[in-house]
């Protein structure tokens, strides 16, 4: 793994990098890195990090000194904490090592030029300073066989703006690679995590809302656990542990003592715990006031065994009762208590929840930047044909989207811990890393030091990951845009040496371009062949309609008959085994024992159906079976006409966004980078292969947020009935409709209909008698869990 994750990067021999080095580049190529002969292990294992990763990139090896050389012309990487480098200070003047005192930070310098050789200072406040010093410096530094240079002259002085940066790594079945991992490659990722500037790692226990092992396991999960928790405390990096109550009765001192217990024989096991992060939801389900007993006697074991660490708690997925309940136990400010987490399935906004808090309690923000759907950061606007196919885990590099999430939510905490089930969000974890470190980080910064440093300088510039973002901002039959951003990531496969088409780095990007332009062209190939069925359908000769019915299956059958892009589908396959074999990626349940095909598995659902073909023939087949020629034409009427209602009448398809006329979003001064879906209605989906494609999408409000409608330019004297199906993945959450201005319900709660189809209901006339109607959509107030409102697909209003 580290073959291909390191070396192999230094085969590469594109053009761009075969000229020789610009004149102000510094060359490295025969540095001396000289240390303090008494660096401390943490300081040692910094030093070795730089070495490794030059060599693996450059094929050179940089020699260690603990003195100065002789020889002035030889260049010099001096790296060390600042208290250290006094030994030096005869080439090493204090005043050229001055920089800012803060923890963590460090001063990154060019020290002086002769020709091409210099000195670089790598100069730490502190241990982790060394480390997060030597990390910038790999970034920078221009790395091919034979060559290392650096770009000029170089001062960075700074220290991160944010005190807690990580992720969490779990090792668990549920995840689309990590389960497979052994300690060589944890090592390898937690190390490439900190280059920008992690620094924590949460890890996740042998008992959490999982299966108990794995077929992909090289270890079982605690002794995986150990071995991560002596990684990161190696390189210096704070242990996390998300750490989920998983029993179903806290209420008594037998229940709580069982559970200290057990949690008292993972963290003996552990060499470094810095914190425990408590989920109070998602899973778990246990009342407030129970929880928080278990979680102080937890605290008093976890101080025992890791002096010093601290308890930290979530308010996730509480019902409307319970959340009241656990903020007024948090407003008697238990000391044993560090702090509260922010993450998916909170009832409120990280802004109310830092007002509503006691000060004393600092906030972590947990954010989800893995999924896709079905989650706390939704692709906005998502495009059906790519939910279907591509679905809630899909390799999902959002560098613009992750980077707004960012700045609307890291005002209100200390830091953050990220929400990740797989390497599929690779590229937002380093985004979320360097913002960390410094907001001011522009997105396309972030993106080239990410390319170069793991693929190497010039290989894959900043818009070509960018591109794929913007691939999910389309529509998918809209091809062009889709089909460039597939061509920019072949011309990078085209030139890219054997060695680095291994590397799960640029196969990820690859997989995700094939992908989305096999989906593409298939989504407007269907979309074709149903067009030509409702013009069939449309045109429906006297005494024809059976046979009109044959002519319509025909075609609804060519999509199948004479699939497309059956190169891209190939090619496809092809870089979901590479990236099987390069770090064991789980793109298939049948393939490659995926957990199950929602869990990133998206090989699997490649083919599904991008047009309405499934329920067409269900509904072919029904019109079929009617005996009266007259019924058969009305019920084809009505099929041709389904979106098109007539003159005087109104028709919203709201899983589309520009099909939505009539919802009624906030209204903000100016359009916010993100819009979080605890404020405005978000696009859902749902794939049932019966449904219609109108029905898999629809909109999602949050707990006691309403949807609302609004229709103008009504005729006053006219009755009006409305038309609505409700769609969505939660089927037990009930609906009620009424008219806002004035008050009248249209319909009281009610159970969603299924098997799912349109219900209508009269609107009374008293709320569309002056000219307008305003309809408003409820879930029942006080829910927990994910809070996922009405989900509404298609709403009709019609002119009666």
């Amino acid at each position: 793994m580290r073959i291909l994750g390191g070396l192999v990067l230094g085969c590469l021999f594109l053009p761009l990098l075969a000229a020789a080095a610009d004149a102000a580049s510094l060359d490295l190529t025969a540095a001396v890195v000289v240390v303090p002969a008494q660096s401390p292990p943490r300081q040692q294992r910094a030093v070795k990090l730089l070495l490794d990763e030059v060599e693996a990139r450059s094929r050179v090896r940089w020699t260690v000194a603990h003195t100065w050389p002789e020889d002035a012309r030889q260049a010099v990487i001096v790296v060390g904490q600042r208290a250290q480098l006094a030994e030096f200070s005869a080439a090493l003047p204090e005043n050229e090592i001055r920089g800012n005192d803060r923890p963590e930070g460090y001063l990154l310098r060019t020290l002086q030029r002769s020709d091409r050789t210099a000195s670089i200072a790598v100069v730490g406040n502190d241990e982790r300073g060394v480390l997060f010093g030597v990390g910038r410096l790999l970034r920078e530094l221009r790395m091919r066989p034979g060559q290392v240079s650096l770009p000029g002259d170089m001062r960075h002085d700074t220290a991160p703006a944010h005190a807690v940066r990580g992720h969490q790594l779990g090792y668990r079945p549920k995840t689309n690679s990590y389960d497979a991992w052994d300690l060589d490659q944890w090592e390898r990722y937690i190390a490439d995590l900190a280059v920008f500037g992690s620094n924590m790692i949460e890890l996740i226990p042998p008992r959490s809302d999982d299966d108990a092992d794995s077929p992909h396991f090289p270890r079982p999960p605690l002794e995986m656990m150990a071995g991560m928790s002596r990684i990161c405390d190696e390189l210096g990096l704070d242990v996390w542990i998300w750490y989920p109550a998983m029993d179903e009765d806290y209420s008594t001192d037998a229940a709580i003592a069982r559970s200290v217990e057990e949690w008292g024989a993972v963290l003996k096991h552990l060499p470094r715990v810095d914190a425990i992060f408590v989920p109070s939801g998602d899973p778990g389900h246990t009342r407030p006031r129970e929880l928080m007993r278990l979680l102080e006697a937890q605290t008093a074991q976890l101080v025992k065994l890791h002096p010093g660490a601290e308890m930290w708690v979530t308010v996730q997925s509480f019902t409307g009762e319970w959340f009241a309940e656990m903020l007024e136990l948090l407003r008697a400010e238990p000391t044993w208590l560090t702090g509260i987490g922010f993450g998916p399935q909170t009832r409120i906004t990280v802004q109310q929840l830092r007002e509503q808090l006691p000060r004393r309690y600092p906030i972590r923000l947990y954010p989800d930047i893995t999924h896709s759907m079905r989650c706390q950061y939704p692709v906005l606007d998502w495009d059906v044909a790519f939910a279907r196919t591509e679905a809630r885990e899909v390799i999902n590099p959002r560098p613009r989207a992750e980077a707004a999430i960012f700045a609307q939510t890291i005002d209100y905490s200390i830091g953050f811990g990220t929400y990740s089930e797989g390497c599929n969000d690779d590229v937002n974890k380093i985004v979320w890393s360097l913002k960390g470190w410094d907001p001011a980080y522009e997105v396309e910064q972030i993106l080239e030091d990410y390319g170069r440093y793991f693929l190497g300088e010039g290989v894959a510039p900043p818009q070509a990951f960018l591109q794929l973002e913007d691939n999910w901002r389309n529509a998918a039959h809209a091809e062009q845009t889709i089909q460039d951003t597939l061509k920019t990531w072949q011309a990078i496969e085209r030139s890219a040496p054997p060695a680095l088409r291994r590397n799960w780095r640029l196969l990820q990007p690859l997989y995700r371009a094939y992908y989305d332009a096999y989906v593409a062209r298939r989504a407007a190939y269907e979309r074709d062949r149903e067009k030509e069925v409702r013009r069939v359908l449309a045109d429906v000769p006297p005494g024809q309609s059976l046979a009109t019915l044959d002519r319509a299956e025909q075609h609804l059958a060519l999509a199948e008959a004479f699939p497309v892009a059956g190169d891209l589908r190939t090619r496809v396959f092809q870089l979901a085994e590479a990236l099987f074999q390069s770090i064991r990626m789980q793109l298939s349940v049948k393939l490659y024992d995926a957990i199950e095909v929602g869990r990133g598995a998206n090989l699997d659902t490649v083919d599904v159906p991008l047009n309405n073909r499934n329920w067409l023939r269900r509904e072919l087949k029904a019109i079929r079976a009617l005996t009266d020629e007259s019924e058969r034409r009305a019920r084809i009427d009505e099929l041709v006409h389904w979106d098109s209602p007539p003159a005087g009448s109104f028709y919203d398809d709201l899983g589309v966004p520009n099909r939505q006329p009539h919802v009624v979003f906030p209204k903000v001064d100016h359009e916010p980078g993100y819009r979080d879906p605890l404020i405005w209605p978000t696009t859902g989906f749902e794939n049932d292969p019966t449904w219609r494609i109108s029905w898999c999408t629809h909109l999602d409000t949050l707990y006691e947020q309403p949807l609302r409608m609004r229709y103008e330019e009504l005729d006053p004297q006219a009755a009006y009935r409305v038309r609505v199906v409700y769609g969505g993945d939660n089927d037990e959450v009930q609906v009620r409709l009424s008219t806002e201005h004035p008050a009248r319900p249209i319909h009281a709660w009610i159970d969603k209909p299924r098997p799912l189809s349109p219900v209508e209901f009269d609107v009374p006339h008293e709320a569309t008698a002056e000219g307008h109607l305003e309809l408003l959509f409820e879930s029942p107030p006080g829910r927990g869990g994910p809070g996922r409102g009405p989900q509404v697909a298609e709403v009709w209003l019609l002119k009666q």
